[in-house]
């Protein structure tokens, strides 16, 4: 069964993790946990494997990860003590970085392998909640530092084949990220730009999709949301790797006065 590709949020720092002693995080984050908590049940299979993209991992050529991932990159600042011991031991999945590196070079892109990095939060935050038992394997592939759109398209187009090889690719970002502006008083151009991002995401025609996306500097308050892109670019890769199909969003809600959506491809 072809799986989709997943665009998903996640979160600010430790934010699901904040209670020492195990409670719920800050009320404000907990849609998104459900969220994240929810998304390897509603997949059509459960996948063999995970392909991450984070924002937080970018390379001159694209970089796939072979090994463990472990120990994991506490990459993070002016958190609680106890976050900086969170634990997430999936096994790697050095198979898949390396068929993803095989896909990514037949279509002309210059690939690089490394063993050394840990997963950074991008990865293990999101995946400690969607996969509490870490009992799927993850690669992680980085972002190329050009930060270029149609090239992070085209990259998950490249990609496509692992869908029908039980991999499912996720785009590990925010569709807001500006660290320096939150609150209520952001909410109104947030939502303006959420509005713009996702009307060109959803897009019906895939080829006007892709071409919206790409131009996404054109959007209102695109550089507001984004004064640098590399939390949007992972939702590149999803969306070329979600190929012709349709296109929703699955997921949003208002954290720091910040319109967030997450979406699914194919």
């Amino acid at each position: 069964m072809t799986l989709p590709t997943l665009f998903v949020p996640h979160g600010g720092g430790p934010c699901f993790f904040m209670d020492p002693a195990g409670g719920p995080p800050d009320a404000m984050w907990r849609p998104m946990q459900a969220y994240l908590a929810g998304l390897i049940g509603s997949l059509p299979e459960r996948p063999r494997a995970i392909l991450l993209v984070s924002g937080h991992w970018e390379e001159q050529d694209v970089t796939v990860h072979v090994g463990d991932g472990q120990p994991l990159m506490y990459d993070y600042f002016g958190f609680p003590a106890h976050t900086y011991h969170l634990q997430w031991p999936a096994a790697g999945a050095p198979d898949v970085a390396r068929r993803a590196g095989e896909l990514l070079a037949a279509a002309g892109f210059p690939v690089r392998e490394e063993a050394a990095r840990g997963w950074d939060h991008g990865v293990f935050i999101p995946m400690m909640v969607a996969l509490p038992d870490a009992d799927i394997p993850l690669a992680q592939m980085s972002l190329r530092k050009d930060l270029d759109p149609a090239a992070h398209i085209a990259i998950g187009r490249a990609l496509a084949p692992l869908r029908d090889e039980g991999v499912l690719i996720i785009g590990s970002g925010m569709s807001f990220h500006n660290l320096r502006v939150r609150g209520s008083q952001v909410t109104s151009v947030a939502d303006q730009w959420d509005a713009a991002l996702t009307e060109a995401v959803i897009d019906p025609d895939p080829a006007a999709r892709a071409e919206r996306v790409i131009r996404w500097e054109e959007l209102p308050h695109a550089r507001f949301a984004h004064p640098e892109a590399e939390h949007l670019l992972p939702l590149m890769v999803a969306l070329g790797a979600g190929g012709d199909g349709p296109a929703v969003r699955d997921y949003r809600d208002h954290v720091l006065g910040w319109a967030v959506s997450g979406y699914r491809f194919g």
